[in-house]
């Protein structure tokens, strides 16, 4: 009579382990793609000052003026000298605007880097659109080397059909650059 009893109490337990077995696997799917959920829905919407990428220029130029402001730094671990080599850009919405910035690696070895970028304020992101730009690809630097890298971008005019951003005048383009992977550090020295 016992054994009759412990059966489904054992069944029980059994199926309620699977459960939080596969709740588990579940959680842990989910934060593995958590990070790639989040950057193609920052580059879909622009949220968190997320730019656009596109391929050709803007059709439209309307008579509304922008000043953009050009922001530059490095990752405590990145030794270079990162910096714009203009602080600003004033230009119409949908008109071309390339910006330079000058990245310098004083030390003795070869450095690769990446450039991770945002655009504040955080709700004109959709709207910024870059055409060609060095944070597309990774930028080696050899010893002693300094460079210009181009940002070729335009700011999308649908920007003048959102009130939310009627009173913006003034966009910020950051870049922060950061070494791409220690082990090349140390492969240098």
């Amino acid at each position: 009579m016992t054994q009759e009893v412990q059966q489904p109490t054992y069944d029980k337990n059994k199926k309620v382990a699977g459960i939080v077995f596969g709740v588990v696997v579940g959680m842990v799917g989910m934060s593995y793609a958590a990070v790639p959920l989040y950057d193609l829905f920052c580059k879909v919407t622009g949220y968190g000052g997320t730019t656009q990428q596109a391929d050709t220029l803007s059709a439209e130029v309307i008579d509304r003026d922008m000043r953009v402001r050009f922001n530059a730094s490095v990752h405590k671990d990145m030794p270079w000298e990162f910096k714009p080599a203009q602080n600003t850009q004033m230009l119409k919405v949908g008109e071309q605007g390339i910006a330079y910035y000058e990245a310098y690696n004083p030390t003795d070895k070869i450095i690769t880097g990446t450039a991770t970028y945002n655009v504040a304020p955080h709700k004109a992101g959709g709207y910024f659109t870059k055409i060609d730009c060095f944070c597309f690809t990774e930028q080696v630097l050899k010893p002693g080397e300094k460079v210009l890298m181009p940002v070729v971008y335009y700011i999308d005019p649908e920007i003048d059909q959102d009130v939310n951003l009627n009173e913006v005048g003034e966009i910020t383009l950051s870049y922060t650059f950061f070494v791409r992977d220690n082990e090349d550090m140390a492969e240098n020295r």
